[in-house]
This record gives C-alpha cells, structure tokens and sequence, in this order.
C-alpha cells in the first residue's frame, strides 16, 4: 500500500539528498527541487547539459534508502520532464490497436 503524504523516513531521506547534492555540489543544476513519497526521490530543475542531469540522478541513486529516483530536470536534449507515462499496460495496448 502506498501513502499520499511523506513520511518521516521520507523527510529524513529528502534531508539526506538535500545534503549529499550540496555536498557533491553537481555542475550547473539550478532550481533544483526534491521530492521523497515512498523512497522514491523526484527531481525537478534546470542542468546545463545531459550529463549533468544523469550526474544528479546518479548522485541520489547513491544514497541508502533510495528506491528509485524520478529524473525531471530539464537539460538540452534530455527527453521532456512533462512527457506522459503510461502505467496501465493494457489500456495502453489497446489504444495502440485504435488508429
């Protein structure tokens, strides 16, 4: 079961990620946001270029606790932070079928 709010172990991780990123201090990352829910750890903000934007992901992906990282940091040639995610794999499939 999943929670819609943060938990304390979920603020404690946004804390540590918070810390670890301005103790890596990654290149070039502006208006850097993070977000916890579940161990999961979102991104948001502007890089300079690509790499930067994976460095950041890679950075938080270190951290003990992390379970996933969600990449929405706008960088040129990064795909769009706002693209559509599709998690019900049969509607989905059965969109692709209708033309």
């Amino acid at each position: 079961m999943t929670q819609d709010t943060p938990t304390p172990f979920d603020q404690q991780l946004r804390q540590a990620v918070l810390e670890h990123l301005a103790a890596c201090q990654p290149d070039g990352l502006s208006g850097l946001h993070v977000g916890v829910l579940n161990g999961i750890v979102h991104l948001a903000g502007n890089a300079p270029t690509v790499e930067s934007r994976q460095r950041a992901a890679s950075l938080v992906e270190q951290i003990p606790g992390v379970r996933g990282v969600v990449n929405r940091i706008d960088a040129p040639g990064a795909p769009s932070p706002g693209r559509t995610i599709h998690l019900d794999i049969h509607a989905s499939q059965e969109n692709q079928g209708k033309t």
